[in-house]
């Protein structure tokens, strides 16, 4: 099925269906991230294993600030600035911050963080909204191909059964850089 409203694709995840959608570089697959079975499913269509973990995507820091909340003043201030202040064409910012007890094990993989970035994708931004919280996001593609750029690109690779939220990419030409909020370490350059 094909939407290109974000409330209409927010319903199918409340039902437990995989979402194909635009975000700001390249399209992403997302779910409830508290629907294991859907989580699962997003996994057997990209063949990635769970200990690799994904990326929880929010609307508004608000949908994330629980995650925040133990860490320095000055940390927290630098990662809202990073999701704040982004220009449209810049790269966004996914941190690994401290998982709490909200944030499924599936979600984490292996790892004791957890990837969150917070968007200003207004496609993406309204989705979350409809959705009411944060919902994962990873590649649309199959381990191993490049990422879809396309609503026909993600149609090639999961077929006609999956759902999409027809729409544009942001304008940044890279999917967004990964850092950990704890050592600074950067992940994904």
């Amino acid at each position: 099925m094909i939407t290109t409203s974000p409330l209409e694709a927010a319903q199918l995840l409340t039902q437990g269906q995989v979402l194909a959608y635009p975000t700001e570089a390249v399209w992403g697959l997302g779910c409830d991230p508290y629907n294991e079975q859907a989580f699962q499913t997003i996994l057997e269509l990209k063949h990635r294993p769970v200990e690799k973990g994904v990326i929880l995507l929010a609307g508004h820091i608000q949908q994330v600030e629980h995650l925040l909340e133990n860490l320095s003043s000055d940390l927290r201030k630098q990662i809202i600035a990073s999701w704040s202040n982004r220009q449209a064409t810049e790269r966004a910012t996914t941190w690994l911050l401290p998982a709490d007890q909200h944030i499924p094990t599936w979600i984490k993989g292996q790892h004791p963080l957890v990837a969150v970035r917070v968007t200003t994708h207004p496609l993406c931004v309204q989705l979350c909204d409809s959705f009411g919280g944060f919902i994962v996001s990873t590649s649309a593609n199959p381990a191993g191909l490049s990422p879809a750029h396309t609503l026909q690109q993600a149609q090639n690779y999961f077929g006609q059964s999956l759902n999409y939220l027809e729409g544009k990419l942001g304008l940044s030409q890279e999917p967004s850089r990964i850092l950990n909020a704890l050592t600074g370490e950067i992940i994904r350059a």
